[in-house]
């Protein structure tokens, strides 16, 4: 079995030198390992089909298996994507989504902004791939119990990450060590298209 690219999908966030996604893509590089990253594109181009368009050119470009790791908002744009690509896909780790059907803190796009750009309704069905849904206990963006729904709808396994708030910086997280071993366990199953 080949081993997988790790594809990157970021959430609505710049680039940040100091983010788990940034360091771990840049470890697996250093590591010899295939990975493939969807450029950040913050919170001013919210158009969901922009991000779940360049999803689908950066999987496309690659040529064998993917995994994706995804963060926050990145999540939500892998349950997009998902509903529309034919692409092989070996399977997801989904870190953190947030609550985009619940108003989140001052600083994040409204309901309406992301009704408007096409977030809203958030996929719900299941995914044609295996996925891992890590849940903090005390992310400001979304509560355990709605993640443990949205990972169930999705068909995904919920793995309690206890209280990382939005496992981001402003959380306390740069490495993330955690997400390897994720990337392990999902490396392990053969891809599904």
């Amino acid at each position: 079995m080949a081993t997988p690219t790790v594809l990157i999908v970021p959430g609505l966030r710049d680039a940040v030198a100091q983010h788990w996604q940034t360091l771990l893509e840049a470890r697996l590089k250093r590591e010899g390992r295939a990975v493939a990253s969807v450029p950040p594109m913050g919170r001013i181009e919210l158009d969901c089909a922009t991000k779940v368009a360049a999803i689908e050119h950066i999987a496309q470009s690659v040529a064998g298996p993917v995994l994706i790791v995804a963060h926050s908002g990145g999540c939500i744009m892998v349950a997009h994507w998902a509903q529309r690509t034919k692409r092989a896909v070996q399977g997801a780790l989904l870190a953190a989504p947030p609550d985009f059907e619940r108003a989140m803190p001052d600083g994040y796009p409204t309901l309406a902004q992301l009704d408007a750009a096409g977030w809203l309704p958030v996929p719900r069905r299941p995914l044609p791939f295996r996925s891992i849904v890590g849940a903090s206990r005390n992310d400001p963006l979304a509560d355990y119990e709605r993640v443990a729904d949205l990972a169930a709808a999705w068909g995904s396994e919920l793995v309690d990450l206890g209280e990382v708030g939005h496992l981001n910086p402003a959380s306390g997280y740069g490495e993330w060590p955690r997400a390897e071993e994720f990337i392990t366990r999902l490396s392990a199953q053969p891809a599904t298209a």
